[in-house]
């Protein structure tokens, strides 16, 4: 997905719903009008709500450990990028490089999995502009 202009996005709002087996978050493109709401489980908003908040838990879940691997093993996340939205669903891509800037891996995950991570790496998050122009549009047409 190297050809796809791609736009940067932040956070900008976690929806949690007590007794809900999803919540959703908000990403909106920085210095534009443009969002949209991703559904994701329950792990993935505790996780993204703790790092958001700077809460830390005794032990590392399963985001840290994942997180504590990566940079254990010499590489840090250089990005997160949403490349794909079929059927209501979004595809992400996990950037790793080292440190000499070299991209090391490009690994598929979930969206609510990268975005979590990249939070917890503070890297940057972006969509690509189909992506972005679909999902708004999609938003723009729901009741």
């Amino acid at each position: 997905m190297e050809d796809q202009e791609m736009i940067d996005v932040g956070l900008t709002r976690i929806v949690l719903r007590d007794g809900a087996d999803r919540q959703h978050i908000y990403l909106a493109e920085r210095g534009g009008a443009r969002g949209f709401p991703i559904v994701i489980g329950n792990g993935e908003a505790g996780e993204i709500h703790r790092v958001v908040h700077g809460e830390e838990t005794e032990r590392p879940l399963t985001h840290q450990l994942t997180h504590d691997s990566i940079v254990a093993l010499g590489a840090r996340l250089k990005q997160v990028d949403i490349v794909d939205l079929r059927r209501n669903t979004y595809f992400a891509q996990v950037v790793l490089q080292n440190d000499a800037g070299d991209v090391l891996a490009v690994v598929d995950a979930r969206p609510s999995d990268a975005i979590a991570l990249a939070l917890r790496a503070r890297c940057r998050i972006r969509v690509a502009e189909s992506v972005l122009a679909e999902a708004t549009k999609n938003q723009d047409e729901s009741p």
